[in-house]
C-alpha cells in the first residue's frame, strides 16, 4: 500500500496543471458560479420535497446544473491532461460498423445480406453472384 508521500508525488502534476492551467481555473469559476446561482434559486425552498420538485420543473436550474457539471467535467479532463473531444461521431462509425459486421457474417442472414449487398453494388443483371451455396465458381476443381 502506498504511503502518503508516494500518493502527494502521484497528485502532484494534477495539482500543478490545476494551479498553472487558466483554463481549468475558468471552468472552475464558472462551476461555482452556477452552483451559487443555483443554491442562490433554491434557498428560498426549505424543504427537500420542494427542493426536488422544483429542480426537476425549473428549465433554468436544470440548465444551470449542466452548465456546472459540463464545467467540471472540462476542468477535470484538463487537470488529468484528458482530450476535450467529442467522440460520438468515432462512436457511432464504430456501433454501425458492427452492426453491418453482425448482418454480414451472421450463418443465419449472412449468405443472402452478402448476395443482396452484392447485387446491388454490381448491379442485378443475368449473372448470378457466387456463393456457396449455390456453387457458381467452376473453376473450384474437377
Amino acid at each position: 500500500m502506498a504511503n502518503a508521500k508516494d500518493r502527494i508525488s502521484d497528485a502532484k502534476p494534477y495539482v500543478t496543471r490545476a494551479l498553472q492551467d487558466e483554463e481549468v481555473r475558468e471552468n472552475v469559476k464558472s462551476a461555482v458560479a452556477a452552483a451559487r446561482e443555483i443554491y442562490d434559486e433554491l434557498i428560498g425552498a426549505r424543504k427537500p420535497s420542494a427542493i426536488a420538485a422544483r429542480v426537476a420543473t425549473d428549465e433554468e436550474i436544470q440548465d444551470n446544473l449542466r452548465s456546472a457539471i459540463d464545467d467540471l467535467k472540462k476542468a477535470a479532463n484538463r487537470v488529468q491532461g484528458k482530450s476535450v473531444e467529442s467522440y460520438s461521431g468515432r462512436n457511432a462509425t464504430l456501433l454501425l460498423t458492427g452492426i453491418a459486421l453482425g448482418l454480414l457474417f451472421n450463418p443465419v442472414t449472412g449468405p443472402q445480406t452478402r448476395a443482396w449487398l452484392m447485387d446491388k453494388i454490381l448491379g442485378e443483371g443475368d449473372d448470378e453472384p457466387s456463393t456457396p451455396a449455390t456453387g457458381g465458381n467452376s473453376n473450384s476443381g474437377a
